[in-house]
């Protein structure tokens, strides 16, 4: 009678990363089967990432208000203004204008989201002429008539409790007469996105 002989399966090894690295042993589980993982899945992994770093961005170019106007839902309702500015001081009225880039309301002070002028109280002399030149020209874009004002909604006020606020007047024509707009072109203010300002000397 002859011997049986039995064979067993062979034990398949257990991967290892070494295994790996070295090119022998099995190869690791993929995805798919061919060594690459689906660009799908990996799009879909990174998606999130990917929107968190844009919010991030976006977030950063609107934080302070000035790089472009936010989408009517982020904004606050327009508060319609009308009156008479003069210059603030002694013997200011209700509405008046205190510098290139800010005015008051009563006992609101406004800063005008978007820009920034030189300041009245100047280090040299081309500062002090930029702002006055900057502020005569607020002082005639608000005189011109009525005009909205609007806000983040998230960010109505700046570190100075000042009301930061999006200013435009309506066009019979339908167009947009921004004032942020007009300060850069016609009134020597310069674009803001916050953080660090130049000097004007």
């Amino acid at each position: 009678m002859g011997r049986i002989i039995r064979f067993r399966p062979r034990r398949r090894s257990k991967w290892t990363r070494a295994q790996a690295y070295g090119g022998r042993g099995p190869r690791p589980p993929r995805k798919d089967g061919r060594g690459v993982k689906p660009w799908r899945q990996a799009f879909s992994e990174t998606r999130p990432f990917l929107l968190l770093i844009a919010f991030i961005t976006l977030t950063a170019i609107l934080g302070d208000g000035a790089a472009l106007e936010p989408p009517g839902f982020m904004q606050t309702e327009a508060e319609p203004v009308s009156g008479t500015f003069n210059r603030c001081g002694k013997g200011r009225s209700f509405h008046c204008v205190i510098d290139g880039d800010t005015f008051k309301l009563g006992d609101r002070k406004v800063r005008v989201v978007g820009i920034d002028t030189a300041e009245v109280d100047a280090r040299c002399p081309a500062e002090a002429r930029l702002a006055e030149q900057s502020t005569a020209a607020l002082h005639g874009w608000l005189n011109r008539g009525p005009f909205q004002m609007t806000a983040r909604i998230d960010e109505p006020t700046d570190r100075y409790g000042r009301d930061l606020r999006i200013i435009k007047r309506m066009m019979p024509d339908g167009r947009q007469d921004r004032l942020a707009d007009f300060m850069q072109a016609e009134g020597g203010a310069r674009s803001y996105l916050g953080g660090y300002r130049g000097g004007w000397c």
